[in-house]
């Protein structure tokens, strides 16, 4: 789907979409399904890559679109190893563990955990594959309606790391429960409209400024955990790191998220509030004000809000310091150059939740640390 063509349909500015949002989205098939977009995905990671399937001895699979609520990876485990037999290759091993792991956007992330966790441990020597899939739909003439997305990604991952080595002790989390943010509760499916193809129609219930912000305050969080096990100043991470990779639901959304983590670092950091003044300064605002809101606790602990409430915009000074900060040349070498690889593709993919991919053909960074 063409967001330009969306947009003059909905008498939308093109200009803004194309720089907030991106390009176009991705929409499933009538005969499509989260469980076929993973298969198909493993499939050709086993084909391309010429992986030995019986050594596979872990199949995950991460999503929050799943519609089977007794079985889930094995559902995959069973359409590929159809596709295997076909081919005359072996099929996936019969003690491949089949997890399923259910979460907003983390899904995958989670996935590739315990695939590590099970790696190092009982699973040494034999490798692991895990599929991100997801199909992202919103109600015609929502707000988020043009940030839809479907597809998956299929990763594999071995004790001994070839191309890229994860460093589990050296990671930080977060998790905060908020009763609106997104939600996809099953009684939602009372008042939905039935699809002409027959399958579910699968829209979330969510509060949009609040989603927003909780991205903002998850990543600051998460940030703040993975830092205090660094050595050294914090600030000095984000002019270090060689490439970030984030969820993005739309163009801009990792954007705002990291230059947040780095304007809470300035705030956390006595050393940085002199730069976090001048940004003030620049961006017209009170820095005491801004250093309050970027110092406070988080609005959104416990129940958070209402899915019908207006919760506007939780970080309104550090709004108005990104967009300044935007026309320096620090944008371009904190926040450009680092969030570069895979966002071109995503501007033409639209959402989707727990897949991250990388734009086919390009290298593939890590950080020099």
């Amino acid at each position: 789907m063409q967001l330009e063509a969306w947009c003059a349909w909905n008498d939308q500015p093109w200009e803004k979409f194309r720089s907030v949002v991106g390009r176009s989205f991705r929409m499933r098939a009538p005969a499509q399904s989260v469980y076929t977009f993973a298969a198909n995905a493993v499939w050709r990671l086993i084909r391309d890559y010429d992986i030995d399937p019986s050594q596979v001895g872990l199949l995950a699979l991460g999503t929050e679109s799943s519609t089977d609520n007794s079985a889930g990876a094995v559902i995959v485990k069973g359409m590929v190893n159809e596709a295997l037999a076909a081919a005359g290759l072996p099929q996936l091993a019969r003690d491949c563990e089949v997890p399923e792991f259910k979460q907003a956007c983390l899904g995958g992330v989670y996935g590739v955990k315990a695939a590590l966790r099970y790696l190092a441990t009982d699973g040494r020597g034999r490798q692991a594959i895990v599929v991100c899939a997801d199909i992202a739909e919103y109600a015609r003439g929502g707000s988020a309606e043009p940030t839809q997305g479907a597809g998956a990604v299929a990763m594999l991952l071995e004790s001994d790391a070839r191309l890229l080595e994860v460093d589990l002790a050296a990671a930080g989390s977060d998790s905060d429960y908020r009763v609106a943010d997104f939600r996809k509760p099953f009684a939602r499916f009372r008042n939905q409209p039935a699809r002409d193809d027959g399958q579910v129609q699968d829209l979330p219930m969510f509060n949009g400024h609040c989603s927003t912000s909780c991205y903002i305050g998850a990543i600051h969080h998460a940030m703040t955990a993975m830092l205090e096990k660094r050595p050294g100043r914090s600030l000095d991470y984000f002019h270090d790191i060689d490439a970030v990779f984030m969820h993005r639901p739309y163009h801009q959304m990792p954007t705002t998220g990291w230059v947040m983590a780095y304007l809470f670092a300035l705030a956390h950091d006595d050393d940085g509030h002199d730069q976090l003044r001048a940004l003030a300064a620049d961006a017209g605002v009170d820095a005491d004000l801004l250093l309050e809101e970027l110092l406070a606790p988080s609005p959104f602990h416990g129940n958070g809000a209402d899915l019908a409430e207006n919760t506007g915009d939780v970080f309104p000074l550090a709004r108005k310091v990104r967009n300044q900060l935007r026309k320096t040349p620090l944008w371009d070498t904190l926040v450009e150059d680092k969030l570069r690889l895979g966002s071109e593709a995503m501007r033409d993919l639209g959402n989707l939740y727990t897949a991250l991919p990388f734009r086919p053909g390009s290298p593939l960074a890590c950080s020099r640390h």
